[in-house]
């Protein structure tokens, strides 16, 4: 099994035209991916896959969302906690930062989950209904 980088995963889904080094990165990418190996990617790499994705190339949440439900469809590839990732995945559709929705999810076992973040966190979950549920600590 090989474990996939950011980088990997950044060169396979995302075009840089203008960039002859990441032309040729693609195609091995490319060739990587749909060569039928297994292979790998841990929460760690989707996390900064995703910053990457939105914080330089200027993705939007729904293209995000599909790049990953895409990644997370190949049969080769397996997804570190595969079913907590789709359930952040879902999130996306929701509104929620893709990091705050993992850190959620992971926390399914819970009965509560706490927080400072009231605005953007608690009140978005909470107003959802997804568990469990977010409490501001005070």
């Amino acid at each position: 099994m090989i474990g996939l980088d950011t980088n990997i995963l950044a060169r396979y889904y995302i075009e840089d035209e203008a960039d002859k080094e990441a032309q040729k990165q693609q195609l091995i990418a490319k060739e990587l991916i749909e060569s039928g190996k297994k292979l790998m990617v841990c929460k760690t790499v989707l996390l900064e896959f995703e910053w990457v994705m939105r914080g330089f190339y200027q993705f939007a949440p729904s293209d995000i969302q599909q790049v990953f439900q895409h990644l997370l469809s190949l049969p080769n590839v397996e997804i570190e906690e595969k079913n907590l990732v789709e359930r952040a995945v879902l999130s996306l559709s929701e509104g929620l930062d893709f990091a705050d929705a993992i850190h959620h999810a992971s926390y399914h076992q819970c009965d509560s989950m706490a927080t400072f973040d009231d605005k953007k966190f608690a009140r978005r979950l909470n107003r959802l209904a997804l568990m469990p549920r977010v409490v501001v600590a005070k």
